[in-house]
């Protein structure tokens, strides 16, 4: 287990971009399955879930090259449907919670699948009930194992048809679509996921050859086609590392631009931190965030406390909630944190409370920060980091705590954020990695 010794107090200076996108390189990545043809990814994030996924990939039999930095070949001319039934299959899904993307493509490819319990985050029950319903509406059977903890999916031809989501999840979308893009006849998908990731996958699937309608809306018409082409795809940037960097510099008062940024694919994200006080303003391509002594949070128009709570796009995206938490801690004034999706996200706070932060955990959901103004600076403390987004907060936090922190379980950083501490003390901070 590797760890992180921060020194706080370091204000950070300069530009920094964010990496591509890993929500969406764990979809278009999978897509890959769905043609023998090769595919070309740029932008693709260097980070320990999606390196996992292609040596997935590479280990059901495709083809990967990697001609240049952030840029992979991928040709998946033959899937050994072998190898999903080994141990091996069933050791790298299961510590790998976007292996369950393979299952569509995978599905309408070869006609079956078989899914493990997934890893990934330990932030509460994940379901993949919209995923299974989906297949099964396409016609597919799906059966628990019991012993293997495992899903048996099978289905072959798949043949389209209207399905109403109950949850608009973002990658049980992606997931039905990329099974229906190769299935007979038309699918109409009602109360799809928006999300930037499913509109820049059913664009690269049209390039593909996919005919899909109502991209970008929640409901999605597909007509099923018989093979689909080789492509090229550029991720976006990574939206959470920006609203990451947001959170940062307001805590550290540093002054940084956020460069090579897609504006429309921030949402409500830069307005959710102006109501945390914090100024930022797009110039070109660019996201400048000055530095700030002070930042002071709004209330309601009825004078109220203000709520922020995460919701399905275009609401603010609950991979920010943490984030959007620890900002406030050193804002002036008080802040309801409502996480509606997953009940073990702000455990987390914990640690924010030994720190001196001054939090009230309502109940696994709700958290009310009371900010410090500055007034009381936050001390160093050893931590572990549950999940991705958490430990982030919690580099956040111990970059602007007086003294020497220690974060251990830092792998868990890793698997969202590529070389966080060298792109950081290029800036000024002072992160040491300790093996």
């Amino acid at each position: 287990m590797s760890s992180f010794s921060i020194t706080g107090g370091k204000r950070l200076s300069g530009c920094l971009s964010p990496q591509g996108a890993k929500n969406e390189a764990l979809q278009v990545i999978c897509a890959c399955l769905l043609t023998k043809e090769a595919v070309t990814i740029r932008n693709v994030p260097l980070i320990r879930d999606v390196l996992k996924l292609i040596e997935l990939l590479q280990s059901m039999g495709v083809k990967v090259e990697h001609p240049e930095s952030h840029t992979f070949v991928f040709k998946a001319e033959y899937i050994d449907p072998n190898y999903l039934h080994t141990e091996d299959f069933r050791k790298k899904t299961g510590t790998l919670r976007g292996s369950v993307m393979t299952a569509g493509p995978l599905l309408a490819r070869i006609g079956h699948t078989i899914v493990p319990q997934p890893g990934g985050d330990k932030i509460g029950r994940r379901k993949l009930d919209t995923h299974f319903t989906g297949f099964e509406n396409l016609g597919a059977t799906v059966s628990y194992n019991q012993n293997e903890h495992a899903f048996y999916v099978s289905g072959n031809p798949l043949k389209g048809r209207y399905m109403l989501l109950e949850e608009a999840s973002v990658t049980g979308t992606a997931n039905i679509i990329m099974a229906a893009v190769l299935a007979k006849g038309t699918t109409v998908i009602f109360n799809a996921a928006c999300e930037p990731y499913v509109l820049q996958l059913c664009r690269m699937l049209v390039r593909m050859g996919a005919q899909i309608r109502g991209i970008g809306s929640n409901l999605l018409q597909i007509e099923g086609v018989e093979e689909l082409h080789g492509t090229e795809h550029t991720l976006l940037p990574d939206m959470i590392e920006v609203g990451s960097f947001i959170g940062m510099a307001a805590m550290t008062r540093s002054e940084i631009t956020i460069c090579n940024i897609d504006r429309l694919s921030l949402g409500l994200i830069p307005q959710v931190f102006a109501k945390l006080g914090i100024y930022t303003e797009f110039k070109g391509n660019n996201l400048y965030v000055p530095a700030q002594d002070h930042y002071t949070i709004e209330s309601s128009r009825d004078g109220s406390i203000l709520t922020i709570s995460d919701a399905p796009w275009p609401g603010f995206t609950p991979d920010l909630i943490s984030i959007a938490l620890v900002t406030a801690t050193q804002a002036k004034g008080s802040v309801l944190i409502h996480q509606k999706m997953f009940e073990s996200r702000l455990f987390f706070v914990d640690n924010l409370i030994s720190m001196g932060a001054k939090i009230i955990l309502c109940d696994p959901h709700r958290a009310t920060v009371i900010g410090l103004d500055r007034q009381s600076p936050l001390q160093s403390i050893d931590m572990v980091s549950p999940d991705i987004r958490a430990g982030v907060s919690l580099l956040i936090a111990a970059m602007s705590a007086e003294g020497t922190s220690t974060i251990h379980n830092i792998e868990q950083i890793d698997r969202g954020y590529e070389q966080i501490d060298e792109r950081l003390n290029r800036l000024g901070a002072q992160i040491q990695r300790i093996s």
